[in-house]
């Protein structure tokens, strides 16, 4: 027994000895079972591990955004929009000239600059922007990333949906290809690309966090892609692109308390870009429908007011005397149901579609009129430039 005990003793002793030497030289050959904590260990940020942004690919497989960046930032521009110090009407006056002396103190003034971007579109020098970038600017200055400078022309601007159009004369540009914002999705990963508080060209990502808000009182014409990708001001009129660079927005503005980004972000669908700036190419205007009624959204009450059988649509507040929508039959306290093939159940809706009407053809108008329903022919107008904000 005593024989046993001894040698027991010295199994233990010799198996505490290679564990405390294995602990001491070798620490990782001691694995750590699932109930067992590690105390994490502490470096210094020179020497922690640097950490990537990443994507995830539709296969699922993790990519850097760097791909969609250079792909992208090349035909992203910074714009300078100048504006010259308005001239004082008595400059001439010689009573001003006597107190005041020749030189107007209103020229001494600097002139109003404005920062924004841009997105080169085409080889042909075409540029998207907003129109609040460029609005009013006597001289309009764009930077590409690669140092190269040029003068823009503007093509044209359309102030109901804030899109601009510019043009340079340069050669070899580098052109943005159009995404599909049709297979976009809440969820997917964008980057926005602009100049914010003109720092230069930077780029940033977040999600798409919502899609086709409208009623927000920015344009007449909404449909903005929601996203927390930070943009700042400088970054309007920059691009939101997807994670291969295509281009799926303009960043056109934020909601903000203090100036700066907080998280929510609004950029116009390419797809309605497109459209405006093929219009302003082309006609150098944008040809929108118009039948001349003044709407509101129907709510259940009104519905039950009017004992109607539909919980959806738009009503008829007014018609313009003598304008399409009168002639073709439109009354007050009608609801509008459909537009052509297009189903409507709010003014937003209403106005996209009667804007997308072609001018000089007819449309067939549904309606309900009390417990009836029926289809009106209207002859479409073209869209007056001043036209009130709520009249369709």
């Amino acid at each position: 027994m005593r024989k046993t005990w001894l040698i027991f003793s010295q199994a233990v002793t010799v198996a505490l000895a290679l564990l405390f030497v294995v602990a001491t030289l070798k620490p990782e050959w001691l694995g750590r079972g699932g109930g067992g904590t590690m105390m994490p260990s502490i470096v210094s940020i020179s020497q922690a591990p640097s950490v990537q942004p990443v994507a995830l690919s539709p296969t699922g497989s993790v990519s850097s955004y760097s791909g969609a960046a250079r792909r992208a930032t090349p035909a992203v521009v910074s714009i300078t929009a100048s504006k010259a110090p308005q001239r004082n009407p008595h400059t001439d006056d010689p009573w001003f000239k006597f107190f005041f002396g020749d030189q107007d103190p209103g020229q001494r003034q600097q002139p109003q600059v404005g920062l924004g971007s841009g997105v080169i579109v085409s080889p042909e020098g075409y540029l998207l922007t907003n129109n609040h970038v460029i609005e009013g600017a006597d001289d309009i200055e764009v930077q590409l990333p690669d140092g190269r400078q040029a003068r823009a022309k503007v093509v044209g601007a359309d102030p109901e949906t804030d899109v601009a159009v510019l043009k340079i004369t340069l050669d070899k540009l580098p052109v943005i290809t159009f995404g599909s914002v049709d297979s976009l999705q809440v969820g997917d990963v964008v980057l926005a690309i602009g100049n914010p508080f003109g720092v230069g060209q930077t780029v940033t990502s977040g999600i798409v966090s919502a899609l086709g808000r409208n009623q927000l009182g920015i344009n007449t014409f909404e449909n903005f892609i929601q996203t927390d990708a930070a943009i700042n001001p400088g970054n309007s009129g920059g691009a939101l692109v997807d994670t291969s660079g295509n281009l799926l927005g303009i960043n056109t503005a934020i909601y903000s308390r203090s100036g700066g980004s907080m998280g929510i972000g609004f950029a116009i669908p390419v797809s309605t870009a497109k459209l405006v700036m093929e219009g302003l190419i082309r006609d150098g205007q944008v040809t929108r429908g118009w039948i001349g009624v003044e709407p509101r959204d129907l709510t259940p009450e009104i519905a039950e007011t009017f004992n109607l059988p539909i919980k959806q649509g738009v009503l008829i507040t007014g018609v313009l005397q003598n304008g399409p929508a009168s002639a073709g039959g439109l009354r007050p306290g009608d609801v509008v149901v459909k537009v052509a093939d297009t189903p409507v159940s709010n003014t937003v809706q209403l106005l996209a579609a009667v804007a997308a009407l072609k001018p000089q053809t007819p449309a067939v108008i549904g309606i309900q009129r009390g417990d009836k329903s029926m289809d009106l022919k209207v002859v479409v107008a073209q869209r007056p430039k001043s036209q009130a904000r709520r009249e369709q």
